[in-house]
């Protein structure tokens, strides 16, 4: 009976296994096909074929002085938008929750809600404005509108979070000599720094992936790598391996750093800020 019960659950593991696994390579299976188009002859793409003749041509056509450029650009902006999206959201949220204001509700509210507003609607205005301070193809616009976007997004994260906290833990700080400050510092930033990781990776994300404000406000010199996969869709046509193979080296670094920070990530993601 023992031995029923011993194969039957090693069949339910075997089963559920090969279950992840034809899941993981459904939902993976647009990034492998990117992948594998890149090594591809352009004629060989359309139609779609699983035979064909490896080629590096892809690569070596998009790897060049431009590529490195607008990668380091991307890089630079999406360093500086997560870490000015820390330094300014991290604490909105810790004063909305634990700060002395008269109606936190309200201003947290507001920061939601331009959550909601499409980046059509400001693009225009935005533009006027930029464009009359001389910030137009510069680093510095890109880095200050991605910021205006992922402030909200941590603000609503870390109070979430941080909303998950004991009061008494905080008093229990002060208690011990800790000012409002140390005890954000050594008390509060710990507990949660899995959701923070987790936000700053999604702000990551979002802010490497951006197309629509970084191919209206840069022009040549602070162009980010989806503005040079743009370059590939012509008049003449879609040249589909040359855009898998930029979209190729765009995913290396999201990819490393989901791997790397996945832990946290999970963290972050399923338990919040509870500290048992």
């Amino acid at each position: 009976m023992t031995s029923v019960r011993n194969a039957t659950k090693a069949t339910r593991t075997v089963a559920g296994t090969i279950g992840l696994f034809a899941i993981a390579i459904v939902y993976s299976f647009p990034i492998l096909y990117m992948v594998y188009s890149s090594f591809k002859p352009e004629q060989e793409i359309a139609p779609p074929s699983w035979t064909f003749n490896p080629t590096l041509a892809n690569y070596e056509a998009v790897i060049n002085d431009e590529l490195l450029r607008h990668l380091s650009n991307s890089i630079v902006v999406t360093l500086l938008t997560v870490v000015f999206t820390l330094l300014l959201g991290v604490p909105i949220a810790y004063t909305i929750v634990f700060g002395r204001l008269r109606n936190p509700t309200s201003r947290y509210n507001w920061y939601i809600t331009t959550t909601l507003l499409p980046a059509v609607a400001v693009i225009i205005p935005i533009y006027l404005i930029a464009n009359a301070l001389g910030l137009l193809d510069t680093v510095f616009v890109l880095v200050l509108l991605y910021t205006s976007i992922g402030v909200p997004m941590m603000v609503w994260m870390a109070t979430t979070y941080m909303s998950d906290i004991p009061g008494s833990i905080l008093e229990a700080a002060q208690i011990d000599g800790c000012t409002r400050w140390q005890a954000f510092l050594r008390v509060i930033l710990p507990i949660i720094r899995g959701g923070l990781i987790s936000t700053a990776l999604l702000v990551f994300v979002i802010t490497w992936n951006e197309f629509l404000f970084a191919v209206s406000f840069t022009f040549t010199e602070s162009g980010t790598l989806p503005v040079y996969m743009n370059r590939f869709m012509t008049q003449q046509g879609l040249f589909w391996g040359k855009m898998s193979a930029v979209a190729t080296i765009a995913v290396i670094i999201p990819i490393v750093l989901g791997f790397v920070a996945q832990k946290s990530l999970i963290k972050g993601l399923l338990s919040g800020a509870v500290k048992e």
